[in-house]
């Protein structure tokens, strides 16, 4: 099986989206004034920002040219079940609903035995490269996969970072994400 680890935020949904669940949420609560006063409990559709259709695209042909699927990696996940985010996905336009998500950090076991030193800068970092790789140690079916992030995850050959993933691709320009120039075929190569 072939897998893409799916960050949301500066990937597919990029800067110049970032917001529009505000607007999406004045116009629920306008329309629905007896609704629970919190975002969670709001539909899925208003819960998010909308993902960049051109960023979307890129991610279709990548899934059609690999036939990847998706887990996602991003932090949606603690605002949405993976039904609700296939729901959001396939209204967004991709192609393939998500198969899974990253566990939580607490739910994961498989580096109890490693030794290195958490870094507070790295935080964010490295509490998704643990959710990934014990993703990872639980599905020994997959035979290829990349993640995709803003978040720099890689290793780059920098000894420093041996928490990093091999099979990363980053996306260093939010307003960009997916779209950036070579990035489709990093994550091409990773899944083939």
């Amino acid at each position: 099986m072939k897998v893409i680890f799916l960050d949301n935020d500066g990937v597919i949904c990029l800067s110049n989206n970032w917001g529009g669940r505000k607007k999406k949420w004045a116009k629920y609560r306008s329309a629905n004034p007896d609704t629970s006063p919190k975002l969670k409990d709001a539909p899925v559709e208003v819960r998010f920002d909308d993902f960049d259709q051109k960023a979307i695209k890129i991610l279709n042909q990548v899934i059609e040219e690999t036939g990847a699927e998706i887990v996602v990696s991003s932090d949606w996940k603690l605002h949405a079940n993976l039904e609700e985010l296939g729901d959001y996905y396939e209204a967004q336009g991709i192609i393939k609903r998500p198969i899974a998500l990253t566990p939580n950090l607490g739910q994961c076991t498989w580096y109890n035995d490693m030794v290195w030193i958490w870094s507070p800068r790295w935080d964010l970092e490295m509490t998704r490269v643990i959710e990934i790789k014990q993703y990872l140690h639980d599905h020994p079916e997959i035979t290829h996969w990349v993640s995709v992030d803003d978040l720099n995850m890689g290793k780059n050959g920098e000894s420093w970072k041996d928490w990093g993933l091999e099979n990363f691709v980053l996306t260093p320009r939010s307003n960009e994400g997916i779209k950036q120039s070579g990035v489709k075929e990093k994550l091409i190569k990773y899944l083939t």
